[in-house]
This record gives structure tokens, C-alpha cells and sequence, in this order.
């Protein structure tokens, strides 16, 4: 968190010069943070789950809620709680629990549990070295996958390259333009994945895997398991990028096309799930939408003070670009996780539209 403390009162919060915030990571294990094997109890009247800080009076079985102060019943699996008795949420130490949710049985609508999902987005507009270490990283990154997540790949450069994982017998990929901006409908024409590539089924798809009802996820998206020696072979083919670069200019790096592909993608594929694209940028977007600086090197990416000025050609373009891709990642229930060069030559912004969600803006890639 930004702050280690929850401030009580608005005045104590008007003081907090950086906003409140927390980062969650419920992939990633940690020692002091059980896993629960059943649903979380949840208040009648505003829905906040059962927790540490309630006041339970365990004669009358009611636990009153800390946030609205709702008395709730416990349920009849819950009769034998008591003070030297407590579920794993009541004890203090346990401020933070996880839940693993089961699919009904008794509920054929319940969704099965479906497995995390990854789209690795990568920048080939690197020196040769470098290259080298990413790939090196990111094939060690897909080994410690759970064998079950699904994994997509897009590379780019001067354009963007989506990798068929699905079709085996040779390698398949498909271009997009790197300086044309591109709707999400193209995206899934291009890719087969629109109304007129797809067939509607009656009931539920047969040979499907995982749950999924969308044929374009055995396509671009498979298991670690199934994908990983053909990754690693791409990866060990995969080149910088080929397109020539005059001197004294940038590459042609077209940043926000990919991105936008690995949107619709995972947009046309698996809408409201555990997505998240993994994006592995080396410099700043010099092609297409999401533009922030020009190929000609003696201009230099805009700094504080051109903002203040309103002396950066790009930057409002570039603002409008990635909000409305912030957008459609927030609508479709997915995250954008951007690794890039070092921590001060980034820039993210807040989306005033939802405050618990942050958009990162690439306009501050600070790198030729």
C-alpha cells in the first residue's frame, strides 16, 4: 500500500499527499495468507465478506458487519463455531484469506473453475543483447506457469505478429500494419474470430478444452504443458527487427497495435476472466496509434515542463489512444501488466472515471 496506515478521519485523508492504493497479487503465494476451500460469507446488506474485524456473539450465532454494521446470521454449517472454536477468517493474525471457489454440482449454470490466462506481448526493436536476455526471461517465466494456464504470443516491431500456437505443423502468424489504427471488429476478422468466422453451436461445443466455448482459444491460447517447446522454438528463432532503420532515427516500434490486437484477442476469446497481457517493451511507440515521440532522433521525448506548455505534439493523441484502450480492457475484465525499461522513465495516470484503476500511459519511456 501507499500508506501503511487507513487514515479515520477526511481530514486525515486530505493530508495523504499521494493517493491511497493497494496492489494485490492473489497468484502469487504467500506463507502467511491461507487458502480457503469454500465460499466467503457475505453480509446481507452490502456484501462484504466475514472477517477479522467483526464482533460475533457466538451465543445468538450473529456476527455483525464492521463496515454497515448489519447483523447477519451465520448458516447452519457454521453451528459449532465458538471461542476456542473459530473458521479461519474470524482469527485476528488472518486479516487477509483467499478463497477457492468449487463449482456446484447441484447448480448445472455454475461456471467451471477456469485456469489463468497470459499473452505475452513482445518488443523485437531491441539490440541483439537484449533481445537475448528477454527471451531468456520469458521462457523461464512460461517453465514456472502452472501447467493448466493458458498462454498466447504477439510479437512486434515496425508490425505486430500473432502466433497460432494451436496449428502445429508448421509456423502460422498473422500481420497486422504497424501504422494503422485498428478496431477491435478488424481484429477479430483478421484473426477469424468475428461473426462470420464462427459458427454457432447448440449446447455446449464438444472437444473444447478447459470449459471454454470459444474455438479461437485452441487456436491462439493452449496449456503451458501443450506449448511450451513450441514457444521456446519460436522464441529461438525470433529475431530483432528486420525492418531497416536510417541513421540518426528510431525503430519503428508500434506499440499500440499490439497491444490493441492482444486486446481483442483475449477480448473475442475469454471476455470477463483472469486475463492479463504481459507486455515486454524496450522504448517508445514511434508508430501508428499510441505515437509519443518521432523516429528523428535529434527530436527528444517530450518532457514535464512541454507538457506544462502544451508543447507535445503527440501526447493528446497519445492520452485518447490508451484511455480508450483502458477502457475496453477495464470492460472486458482483463490487465495490462507493462515492463519497461526503469521505474522513473515510466509515467502512469489515474483514470478519473474509476479510481481503483490505473492506466499505464507510456508517455514516459525516456529511451532513443
Amino acid at each position: 500500500m501507499t500508506w501503511n496506515v487507513w487514515p479515520r478521519t477526511k481530514v486525515e485523508a486530505s493530508k495523504c499527499v499521494i493517493p491511497l492504493a493497494a496492489t494485490i497479487a492473489p497468484i502469487r503465494p504467500h506463507p502467511d495468507i491461507p487458502t480457503l476451500p469454500y465460499a466467503p460469507l457475505r453480509c446481507r446488506t452490502c456484501s462484504a465478506a466475514l472477517n477479522a474485524f467483526a464482533r460475533v456473539d457466538f451465543v445468538a450465532k450473529i456476527w455483525i458487519c464492521p463496515f454497515c454494521y448489519q447483523r447477519n446470521h451465520f448458516p447452519p454449517h457454521y453451528a459449532m463455531i465458538s471461542e476456542t472454536n473459530l473458521p479461519c477468517e474470524l482469527y485476528p493474525q488472518y486479516t487477509t484469506v483467499q478463497y477457492t471457489l468449487q463449482p456446484d454440482p447441484n447448480n448445472p449454470s455454475s461456471a467451471p473453475q477456469l485456469p489463468p490466462v497470459f499473452v505475452f506481448v513482445l518488443d523485437t526493436c531491441m539490440i541483439e543483447e537484449e533481445l537475448e536476455f528477454v527471451k531468456s526471461a520469458m521462457k523461464q517465466a512460461i517453465g514456472l506457469l502452472p501447467e493448466n494456464a493458458l498462454v498466447g504470443f504477439v510479437s512486434f516491431g515496425t508490425q505486430a505478429h500473432v502466433h497460432e500456437l494451436g496449428f502445429s505443423d508448421m509456423s502460422k502468424v498473422y500481420v497486422f500494419r504497424g501504422n494503422k489504427e485498428i478496431t477491435k471488429e478488424q481484429v477479430l476478422e483478421q484473426l477469424g474470430l468475428g461473426a462470420a468466422g464462427r459458427r454457432p453451436t447448440a449446447g455446449y461445443p464438444k472437444g473444447l478444452q478447459n470449459g471454454f466455448t470459444n474455438t479461437g482459444v485452441n487456436r491462439f491460447l493452449l496449456p503451458a504443458s501443450d506449448c511450451e517447446f513450441t514457444l521456446n522454438s519460436l522464441l529461438d528463432e525470433l529475431q530483432t527487427d528486420q525492418w531497416p532503420v536510417q541513421a540518426g532515427h528510431r525503430a519503428s516500434r508500434c506499440t499500440g497495435v499490439a497491444l490493441s490486437v492482444a486486446a481483442g484477442l483475449l477480448g473475442a476469446c475469454l471476455p470477463g476472466t483472469g486475463a492479463r497481457i504481459v507486455a515486454l517493451v524496450g522504448g517508445p511507440c514511434t508508430e501508428g496509434p499510441g505515437t509519443i515521440v518521432s523516429k528523428d532522433l535529434s527530436e527528444p521525448v517530450r518532457s514535464h515542463k512541454d507538457l506544462d506548455k502544451d508543447a507535445a505534439p503527440y501526447f493528446k493523441k497519445a492520452v485518447k489512444f490508451y484511455d480508450s484502450l483502458a477502457k475496453q480492457l477495464v470492460s472486458q475484465g482483463h490487465v495490462l501488466d507493462l515492463f519497461a525499461s526503469a521505474l522513473d522513465q515510466v509515467c502512469h495516470g489515474r483514470n478519473s472515471g474509476s479510481p481503483v484503476i490505473f492506466k499505464l500511459l507510456f508517455l514516459c519511456l525516456n529511451l532513443n
